[in-house]
């Protein structure tokens, strides 16, 4: 077979379409690696709230039985590396929905904040719940 005939029956690709293929290849993985690093770290994310969200309202939960139901600041040793604070304060019988109860002095109501917060690269995060609970008049 004569030489020209030779080069027109092989085909392939050149050096230059092999590197722009390499290129776009490695463009697209870089982009793809970005996408997945980032919904990594809103995962991670999600969950710690998730944790401390649960954690504050286990608190909320304990107001009553564990801390006691009476004016003041409660908190303890962090639980799952989160702080935690719980903060008790009267409710202002004749501001808001609760008003009725002003004509019956058998209850108190309390405004409850619970608190989770956690150390971060972005800065201290917290979690905060608020609920209402009622007590024993004075």
């Amino acid at each position: 077979m004569p030489l020209r005939r030779m080069h027109a029956l092989q085909r392939g690709f050149s050096l230059l379409e092999v590197l722009v293929a390499f290129a776009i290849l490695a463009l697209s993985l870089g982009v793809l690696m970005q996408i997945f690093s980032r919904a990594m770290n809103a995962t991670a994310l999600s969950e710690t709230y998730t944790r401390a969200a649960a954690l504050a309202e286990s608190k909320l939960n304990s107001v009553g039985a564990d801390i006691p139901l009476e004016e003041g600041v409660h908190s303890g040793d962090p639980e799952d590396g989160m702080d935690w604070i719980v903060h008790i304060e009267l409710y202002d019988f004749n501001a808001g929905p609760l008003a009725w109860l002003s004509e019956n002095q058998q209850v108190q109501p309390y405004r409850i904040t619970a608190v989770a917060s956690w150390p971060s690269n972005a800065g201290a995060r917290r979690v905060v719940l608020r609920s209402l609970r009622l007590g024993e008049a004075f």
